[in-house]
């Protein structure tokens, strides 16, 4: 005879409901994280094999018993006081759980601090479950790559099908939310990291202003546009995770613009009559390929235009963005990476096999059977780039991004529409909204005749995320689209 839970765990639970059972005695931190880990070996590393989790934190179930404890004493810290959330493998942690980035290379690397974001984590009252797999370097590594591979974890898995698009790089990180291997959990995003596997796993992804959660402890990949970001299976979640791990950081200067701008509690933008009067423009000038693609559904988009419509929401169907169709430079992630990934390298322990790009390829190499099975070309043509930002190429992408981006790109549209915010099908405005560094919420918006998840993108300007939450928790209430993967 197997191990047997409370009836409570058959369904998929919410951090308000998982409170309110704490409190009344019905269940324990414990009990709940030996929830997930029953489901974790049961799906993720067994029967669908769908290979979300790099890393179990094995003080876990001491760390819920702690908590248990504290809150029979002293009562709860707050909302995340025992609730389990997973972590992306390029977070680092200060315990016996290794930071890889999915790289072999760095697969016995042990961080001796915290992420910010990770103090903020315990602080709360968190349980650290464990690490999230992810497409490798955040897909800096290969472009045949797939999403959500890497030499280290293998390739995750869609829970909604396994031959389905998975979605990267924090893919790891939704899916385990999505298939109910944990509560919540935190991914990262440079363009679409976030966006793409929350759309493509049907759960609620935040994407912040870069600046709203520190940086400090996250494997970089670049300095402009790195960010960590919540995933969870409702807004509500979303929003209790991200009024979490939101701060300002000494030693982040990224931070230092969001004073007075983040909100102590990103709750209370819930409002379900958020989408009346709401002024939203409908962005259809993406590309004929993308139209064409199976990221794109017609009917299901519609579906979502008349809901905001009949939730009172004052939708404009005639907008554009002209700088959207820009032939963007990639040359600030071509050398912010060598930069940032090198001086990474560079400061790892003595003992660890790599201290540069050029060794971690060496590294692959004489490891290729395991380690390059999609190659290495990203970093090898990162290889030879100087260690340097004063390129004047660079410098240039650097600039040009940010104007078109932000003054001729959302910014003027919001301010040419009058909108508060702009609505995209799928994930298709991530790297406008990335280069600019602002914020998007991904929501889930039905489901395809194949099963694949369908989801749309709601993103505005600068520390926008209490508008954006407003209109996504309203627009999640009147639609309850998303449901269960048949795992």
């Amino acid at each position: 005879m197997g191990i047997v839970f409370n009836d409570f765990f058959k369904e998929e639970l919410t951090i308000h409901q998982i409170q309110r059972a704490m409190e009344n005695g019905e269940i324990t931190s414990k009990e709940l994280t030996m929830f997930y880990l029953f489901r974790i070996a049961k799906y993720d590393q067994g029967g669908f094999k769908l290979n979300s989790i790099m890393e179990i934190n094995p003080e876990a179930i001491f760390i819920a018993e702690g908590l248990d404890q504290e809150r029979k004493v002293s009562g709860a810290r707050g909302p995340l006081h025992g609730i389990p959330v997973l972590l992306k493998d390029n977070i680092e942690t200060n315990d016996f759980m290794h930071t890889s980035a999915g790289t072999l290379a760095l697969e016995n690397h042990l961080s001796h601090t915290d992420a910010f974001l990770v103090e903020k984590l315990r602080k709360a009252g968190a349980v650290i479950l464990g690490k999230t797999n992810m497409t490798e370097i955040a897909n800096g590594m290969s472009s045949e790559m797939w999403a959500g591979y890497s030499a280290r974890g293998g390739q995750v898995v869609n829970p909604y099908g396994e031959n389905l698009f998975v979605g990267g790089s924090s893919s790891g990180s939704a899916v385990a939310v999505a298939a109910n291997l944990t509560v919540l959990s935190v991914g990262t995003e440079t363009d679409a990291s976030i966006l793409s596997p929350a759309v493509t796993n049907s759960v609620v992804g935040i994407k912040p202003t870069v600046g709203l959660i520190s940086r400090k402890g996250m494997i970089p990949f670049t300095y402009s546009q790195d960010t960590a970001g919540t995933f969870a299976r409702t807004v509500t979640d979303a929003a209790i995770l991200l009024s979490t791990i939101a701060g300002i950081d000494k030693n982040d200067p990224a931070t230092y613009k969001s004073e007075g701008r983040i909100a102590r509690d990103y709750t209370k933008y819930l409002d379900p009559w958020g989408l009346s009067g709401a002024k939203i423009g409908v962005f259809r000038k993406g590309t004929v390929e993308f139209y064409a693609s199976a990221e794109y559904d017609e009917q299901l988009f519609e579906n979502v235009i008349n809901l905001l419509k009949a939730e009172g929401a004052k939708v404009n169907d005639e907008i554009d963005i002209p700088s959207f169709h820009r032939e963007w430079s990639w040359d600030v992630s071509m050398y912010e990476l060598k930069h940032s990934l090198e001086n990474f390298l560079q400061e790892l322990p003595p003992q660890m096999p790599v201290h540069s790009i050029t060794e971690l390829i060496q590294f692959n190499k004489n490891r290729a059977g395991e380690a390059l099975k999609y190659g290495q070309d990203k970093l090898e043509r990162r290889e030879h780039f100087p260690n340097t930002l004063r390129n004047p190429e660079y410098i240039h992408a650097r600039l040009e991004d940010l104007y078109f981006s932000q003054e001729q790109g959302i910014d003027l549209a919001l301010k040419t529409y009058n909108l508060d915010a702009i609505l995209f099908p799928a994930y298709i405005g991530s790297t406008i909204s990335a280069k600019a560094g602002y914020p998007s919420i991904a929501l889930p918006a039905g489901y395809k005749k194949n099963g694949r998840p369908f989801g749309v993108t709601l993103a505005s300007t600068a520390f926008s995320e209490g508008m954006l939450i407003k209109l996504g928790y309203a627009f999640e209430q009147a639609a309850n689209l998303r449901r269960f993967p048949n795992i």
